[in-house]
């Protein structure tokens, strides 16, 4: 474990827990919220995403301050992991005590540091609670659900994840997407990538394509036709790479395999990109507020606003499906006249919600 400062804790204040990218990125505005406002806290990270192109390049672009304490857990089984987290989560906890620990989303890092927090009966958070894909094979939406009910309080992205939760009995407060908060900031600077037009973008990342060798042999093979019609440009996830060191590989200029980009230059890409290709749902939401088209490889999503606008389609891990699926959506996605994701101002709202009830 990395700390960053020996000073002591003064008063009440908020104790973060990220530990992957997307967390960095919904991490960003709520902190400035923070600073705004005068709140005091710290930031712990798990280290669920270590190596510079998942996590030091985030904190840089999103000009985040190094976390106070990086606890470097690294990779290993859901089980392994979590219990790392756990346990190492606890001890910054009992020499800290914050007066509310705040998580974000549905990784490890999220059930981890709720779970850590309920344990020494510490007020949680949940930043993106409610949401739901209704598929429990996905460790994802496991964490979701059991973070949702240890948590105090919840900061619903939309108003279905306000109705979900209530159906759960738990009531939930509508702030609007943090992400949506980041992308207008962020993207209201010169944000730029090296990609000739026109290209499609694709992200293949979640354990239900990529542990099941014929669902993403399927993907990889939908890919390859695809770039027969455009260039298709694919950020690989190192557990991607690592798991398909023999697939993923470039193929002349049509299939282009590079390393994870930054959030400035994932936000750029995602506007000029023809049609979008993923199983990320931080990318999903993306693809909708920049009005590129979206084909998500999946059997069901969290973020089903996308799809109720004609922005996002679901499609089967089959290469035909998702080829056509991926001409249909360039040439036909809509947006809907409204934005389910609130009015970019999710970090203030919540930075002002904890300042009034909990510090």
């Amino acid at each position: 474990m990395k700390k960053r400062s020996d000073a002591a804790s003064t008063g009440p204040f908020v104790m973060h827990v990220v530990g992957a990218r997307p967390q960095f990125i919904k991490l960003a505005p709520v902190a400035r919220a923070f600073k705004d406002l005068g709140i005091p806290y710290k930031v712990i990270h798990t280290g669920q995403h270590y190596d510079y192109a998942m996590s030091d390049v985030h904190f840089d672009a999103l000009k985040l301050d190094d976390p106070d304490y990086h606890l470097e857990i690294g990779s290993s089984s859901h089980a392994r992991q979590t219990a790392r987290m756990l346990e190492a989560i606890e001890e910054v906890l009992l020499a800290e005590r914050p007066g509310l620990l705040l998580v974000y989303g549905d990784t490890n890092s999220t059930l981890a540091g709720a779970l850590s927090a309920a344990k020494l009966n510490i007020k949680v958070g949940h930043v993106e609670a409610g949401v739901r894909s209704f598929d429990r094979t996905m460790p994802e939406e496991v964490n979701r659900i059991l973070t949702d009910h240890i948590a105090s309080y919840h900061f619903c992205p939309t108003m279905n994840a306000v109705a979900l939760l209530k159906n759960e009995g738990i009531t939930g407060l509508f702030t609007g997407d943090v992400m949506y908060d980041a992308l207008i900031r962020f993207s209201k600077e010169n944000i730029s990538h090296p990609y000739c037009l026109p290209f499609a973008l694709a992200t293949i990342h979640r354990a239900e394509n990529t542990n099941d060798r014929g669902r993403f042999m399927a993907i990889w093979e939908g890919l390859e036709i695809i770039s027969r019609q455009v260039p298709v440009i694919f950020p690989v996830h190192p557990r991607t790479r690592n798991m398909y060191p023999e697939t993923v590989r470039s193929i002349g200029e049509r299939l282009q395999v590079v390393e994870p980009v930054s959030y400035l230059s994932m936000l750029a890409m995602i506007r000029d990109a023809r049609c979008v290709i993923t199983d990320s749902g931080g990318v999903q939401k993306e693809a909708f507020l920049l009005k590129s088209p979206c084909v998500t490889v999946r059997d069901t999503t969290e973020w089903p606003e996308t799809v109720l606008a004609g922005a996002n389609t679901l499609v089967a891990p089959d290469p035909g499906m998702i080829f056509q699926a991926a001409q249909d959506m360039a040439g036909s996605a809509s947006f809907g006249s409204e934005n389910p994701f609130g009015d970019g101002c999710a970090s203030s709202h919540i930075a002002r919600f904890l300042q009034k009830h909990c510090l």
